[in-house]
């Protein structure tokens, strides 16, 4: 008995080939299904990007109101006495900003405006974290992070300004 590769595999009766093209022809239909009933049911693109945007305000900013001392660490020795409050109080009040402007952000309400406040405010984070870090070494993993949130904020923004005219 001779074996071929093209003839069977694990013995059935079709070939080897004639089973990878049926798996791939079911594989493709079940994948332009989910494809079609994605673009029919998710929202679009920038909406989930609001969303995105005003469910990391939220966190940051509830996790700022529960647990201040916690951020307070990112405001350096320097820095504390430009603050006209406490880092914790200057963490507190952030919070609540972040929790009104994701409210917005959600509502899709003054959206162009709570983006441009969330953008302008990960751009001046992360130039001092950048600077903390240049000078210190610390905070490079954080500064990765905003620089990704600063695009979604910035996404958000030109998304509102296009959609407003």
């Amino acid at each position: 008995m001779t074996t071929d590769d093209s003839s069977t595999a694990g013995g059935g009766d079709a070939p080897a080939s004639g089973r990878l093209a049926t798996l791939t022809t079911r594989f493709t239909a079940t994948t332009a299904t989910l494809v079609e009933r994605a673009d029919t049911t998710l929202p679009d693109g920038p909406t989930i990007a609001r969303w995105g945007l005003a469910a990391m305000l939220t966190a940051a900013g509830a996790h700022k109101l529960l647990q201040p001392a916690e951020w307070a660490v990112y405001v350096t020795d320097w820095l504390a006495p430009w603050l006209v409050v406490s880092p914790v109080a200057f963490m507190l009040i952030n919070g609540w900003l972040e929790v009104g402007f994701a409210v917005l952000l959600f509502t899709d309400r003054y959206t162009a405006f709570a983006a441009t406040v969330a953008a302008v405010s990960l751009a001046a984070t992360t130039a001092y974290l950048i600077v903390v870090w240049v000078a210190s070494g610390r905070f490079g993993d954080v500064i990765a992070r905003d620089i990704g949130l600063l695009a979604l904020a910035l996404v958000v923004f030109v998304d509102a300004v296009r959609t407003t005219d």
